[in-house]
């Protein structure tokens, strides 16, 4: 019994996402609750937000208890990455590159992925 909650097209970078997601797999899900509400990254709302999802899913749609629950896989793939230009010096451009960022949260009753 598992339950997926997943977001596309983050306007962060994967790796600030991994940043965050590395301290969270495989802790319980008040662990996991904790430690992002202390995170003092961007990347920590948008995961908390995601973690809040999946467990209200878990509880909804197959009666699990919360206190049971872990966060058996999560990761970040990279998403499309936006081309912008700044102008420079001398009628020069330098190419700026917006990067996205796309999340999967999976919870469980088991530590691994069920």
């Amino acid at each position: 019994m598992m339950s997926v909650s997943s977001q596309r097209n983050i306007m962060t970078t994967a790796r600030k996402m991994r940043r965050v997601i590395n301290e969270i797999r495989g802790k319980s899900v008040n662990e996991a609750y904790i430690l992002l509400k202390t995170m003092p990254y961007r990347a920590s709302e948008i995961v908390l937000k995601k973690l809040v999802e999946a467990v209200a899913s878990a509880r909804q749609q197959q009666g699990l208890n919360p206190d049971e629950l872990f966060v058996s896989e999560v990761f970040a793939d990279e998403g499309p990455t936006m081309k912008r230009f700044k102008p420079r010096a001398q009628g020069r451009i330098y190419q700026r590159l917006r990067r996205s960022s796309h999340l999967t949260l999976i919870v469980s009753r088991s530590r691994k992925g069920a």
